[in-house]
């Protein structure tokens, strides 16, 4: 039997239940909106998950992969050759402006030059090793079955830019196409796979 102390009545007892359980209540929101907050800024900041849309970058990646990019990758250090970025490719029909994120491979650094011959990649002159194209794309006899663009005059990138091509050249609209890359525009690394389950990996 509840104690009911002097002067307390019936009506008290279910006011102060009532406070506490507003309490708890207030309590939850602020830690599920707190939660929501930290969320937020995880994937503004720090990490994002993208979803692999289309052929470009097979056979390291798939559609429908699922890949984690870090943002902060390139604030603490640089872009390297060979890393798997995401980045905002911005066009404009003089009306409109799209804005697409897109998924490539870096193969040409600021202040190099990069050209194309046989479907073969040079940097500054030397044959850039490539072991993640498609081996079925390898052994086509026919250039353009290869890579769709056997030949590229010499293209020196930039300061601030970098040259991005797809893994899979044949289905890939790339740097070839557009040119090089602002590296503003980068939104990060693709570091990992992490769908479906079977196909994690790092990058």
């Amino acid at each position: 039997m509840p104690i009911e102390l002097p002067g307390e009545t019936e009506v008290d007892n279910g006011r102060r239940r009532l406070g506490g359980s507003f309490r708890a209540a207030f309590d939850w929101v602020v830690v599920l909106v707190v939660a929501l907050l930290v969320a937020l800024g995880i994937r503004t900041f720090v990490l994002q998950q993208f979803y692999i849309s289309g052929p470009s970058m097979e056979t390291t990646l798939f559609q429908p992969n699922r890949v984690l990019v870090n943002k902060l990758s390139y604030r603490f250090g640089d872009i390297s050759r060979g890393d798997v970025v995401v980045f905002d490719r911005v066009t404009s029909n003089g009306q409109y402006v799209q804005h697409d994120d897109l998924i490539k491979r870096v193969v040409a650094l600021p202040g190099e030059s990069v050209s194309i011959k046989g479907c073969v990649v040079y940097v500054d002159g030397k044959q850039l090793d490539e072991p993640y194209l498609p081996v079925v794309d390898a052994q086509q006899a026919d250039l353009v079955s290869r890579c769709r663009q056997p030949e590229m005059a010499a293209v020196d990138v930039p300061a601030e830019q970098v040259f991005v091509l797809g893994d899979n050249r044949v289905q890939s609209m790339d740097s070839r196409t557009f040119g090089p890359v602002d590296k503003e525009t980068i939104v990060g690394r693709a570091f990992v796979v992490i769908w479906p389950i079977s196909r994690w990996r790092w990058l």
